[in-house]
């Protein structure tokens, strides 16, 4: 059974969308998965309306696949994908970490340690959901951190796209483990006021991911169902 939260002041469609957005990008409806229109209304409590026309906004969003005589489906995941992403957002991360180390303020840094900190102990603790929560937060500060609203736009439009993949990614604690030492690197750059060296880390971040991403063996055959 899905859920929707009706008391969110959104048109039914919207929240339609949203919910089986999430649901897509979580993994919670896997790649290759048939979109069934009456199934998912009936799910959800609500028409089908609503929930066709979600359907075709996914298919914008590029997370639908719509064909001809076959109905809709959860697109799959490619590699390609992933690495084309990550190609952009790579030297954009580091023009935000750049600024964010100019720009952000003590108690923004203090923020950023501290959503670190929480990733760590999360860490330690297996929660895989709350990894991915706290190290998608911790990117989503050094964006704003950068104080500048277009930079901040993109990147958090990438950091949703990339939501799918961080599933798949931190699904062995190998990667999880990786990325502490590279937050590390990162922060301490950004608590000394060291631009230079903050833009190189998350640089060399992002370029590390898109390498292990390659590697992961639910991308050998380039796609994911």
């Amino acid at each position: 059974m899905l859920s929707i939260n009706m008391q969110k002041h959104k048109p039914l469609r919207e929240l339609v969308y949203e919910e089986l957005r999430m649901l897509i990008m979580t993994g919670q409806i896997k790649p290759g998965t048939r979109m069934m229109e009456i199934d998912l209304a009936e799910g959800m409590g609500v028409s089908r309306t609503p929930v066709r026309e979600a359907i075709r906004q996914l298919e914008k969003d590029n997370l639908v696949t719509i064909e001809p005589r076959r109905g809709a489906y959860v697109s799959d995941i490619s590699a390609t994908d992933m690495e084309d992403m990550l190609f952009v957002r790579e030297p954009l991360e580091g023009i935000a970490t750049f600024l964010a180390t100019q720009n952000m303020t003590e108690d923004e840094i203090r923020e950023l340690t501290d959503v670190n900190r929480q990733y760590e102990e999360a860490f330690q603790k297996g929660e895989r959901e709350k990894l991915i929560k706290l190290d998608t937060h911790f990117h989503n500060l050094i964006a704003e951190g950068s104080h500048n609203k277009y930079l901040i736009t993109v990147l958090k439009n990438l950091q949703e796209q990339v939501l799918r993949f961080r599933y798949i990614y931190f699904k062995s604690g190998k990667r999880a483990a990786e990325v502490i030492n590279e937050h590390r690197l990162i922060l301490n750059s950004m608590t000394e006021r060291k631009e230079e060296d903050a833009k190189r880390y998350s640089i060399d971040h992002i370029a590390k991911l898109r390498e292990s991403i390659i590697k992961e063996e639910d991308f050998q055959t380039k796609t994911v169902r």
